[in-house]
């Protein structure tokens, strides 16, 4: 029997309604609606192993992958084991008390790349989930779906390519179609139908390119937004076929997620040069000359930012510096020196009301003030700040979830 899904707003509201009578919303992707960053509730000032820790739950294996969450169920990705042992688990996690529902051992088509550098481990993409079902992405293993109760769908192989610093990016789901980023595993864009995991299209061409599709509407028409090496593009949802594409200046792989407001596109990457670009959506072929609205001297290689009010804030992997740009004339408001420190930052940043957390690889987590004025409010540690923290944290009924690749911590105030 064919379903049919959508991240209308119509339909989340429906989706709210019948099954989180408890929390009141669900964190259906990567990086929650829109992959904005954005959460409900109020972020603790600080918590710790034993401070502010509603419950947290021992996971079976690694990963960079983030948890989401439908209703009272939490879905995770975890791997054990290495490139001729490796074993994949799906785990399914009650959210009220952090209780394993079930988990599930998928498939993984071996030998996967040697090693896996900078801890990423074999697990990156983080799942995507509707009201019925739960999509997996495992590089050359493929794309399965699972249902709620963690019987396996389908599975649709998207390429076979490997990498050493893993693969597979997350999906995103619109209408009836999964997204995939298969840039690591076929250099693809890939739309496959969500009730069977048939390809509809498929665009070549795609490089450089790490983070999830990104949407956005325009004269009616549903655009996917990729950051390549070089330049952004956008390809029609219906047909997969490039629409436009603008020069950005980043001579470098895009790892942050594209963030759309108000009709512009902001893309942010790049390890040194040009670091950030902001593109006005619309046109077609060559916009560069006629769409490109401003570029950055600083981005940053691996976490996304978010945006609040007229500011687009993120913070650099690396040197512990945030930034404040405005979003009209791109000048920086602030480039400031985050203190205390939260070591190097792979997980995207979290703007929950008018704060913003930035959570460090080890476990320390600094929160600031979002806005033209740069402010720390708040901080945390959990695992002593030497565990590994790769992945996003997500917000759900003003419950926060960090992954570590020893537990899931659900934090807030007690």
């Amino acid at each position: 029997m064919k379903f049919v899904f959508t991240f209308s707003i119509r339909i989340l509201a429906l989706v709210v309604s019948s099954h989180s009578p408890v929390f009141g919303e669900d964190w259906l992707q990567f990086r929650g609606s829109g992959s904005a960053g954005v959460g409900k509730g109020t972020l603790p000032r600080t918590w710790n192993d034993e401070e502010n820790i509603i419950w947290k739950t021992a996971l079976p294996g690694v990963g960079a992958s983030s948890p989401v969450v439908v209703g009272n169920k939490v879905f995770l990705t975890a791997g054990v084991g290495g490139s001729e042992d490796l074993v994949r688990k799906l785990i399914c996690i009650d959210l009220t008390n952090g209780k394993q529902l079930w988990e599930k051992t998928v498939a993984s088509e071996l030998p996967e790349v040697e090693t896996v550098r900078e801890d990423h481990g074999y697990t990156s993409a983080t799942p995507v989930a509707s009201e019925t079902h739960v999509f997996v992405f495992f590089g050359k293993s493929g794309v399965s779906c699972f249902d709620h109760d963690g019987n396996l769908k389908w599975n649709t192989k998207v390429g076979s390519t490997l990498n050493r610093w893993g693969s597979a990016a997350s999906l995103v789901l619109h209408e009836d179609a999964v997204l995939v980023n298969a840039c690591v595993e076929s250099e693809s864009l890939i739309a496959l139908n969500q009730s069977d995991g048939k390809e509809r299209w498929k665009t070549p061409g795609l490089k450089e390119c790490w983070h999830a599709p990104a949407l956005a509407t325009v004269d009616g028409k549903t655009r996917i937004i990729m950051g390549q090496a070089q330049y952004v593009s956008a390809f029609d949802f219906e047909t997969g076929k490039e629409v436009w594409r603008c020069k950005s200046g980043i001579s470098w792989y895009i790892c942050p997620q594209p963030l759309v407001r108000d009709g512009v596109v902001y893309v942010i990457g790049g390890r040194s040069g040009i670091g950030g670009v902001a593109v006005k959506l619309g046109g077609t072929g060559d916009v560069t000359g006629t769409h490109r609205q401003w570029t950055l001297k600083q981005g940053t290689n691996v976490p996304s930012g978010v945006i609040h009010g007229d500011y687009l804030h993120y913070i650099h992997q690396d040197k512990g510096e945030a930034y404040a740009v405005n979003l009209k004339s791109g000048d920086f408001a602030y480039e400031e020196n985050v203190q205390p420190g939260p070591g190097q930052v792979y997980a995207s940043s979290l703007l929950v009301g008018d704060e913003i957390l930035y959570l460090g690889r080890g476990g320390k987590a600094v929160i600031v003030k979002a806005g033209p004025k740069f402010e720390v409010v708040g901080s945390a540690k959990l695992e002593n700040g030497r565990g590994v923290f790769n992945a996003s944290p997500a917000m759900v009924g003003g419950r926060l979830l960090i992954r570590s690749n020893k537990f899931l911590y659900c934090i807030g105030e007690k």
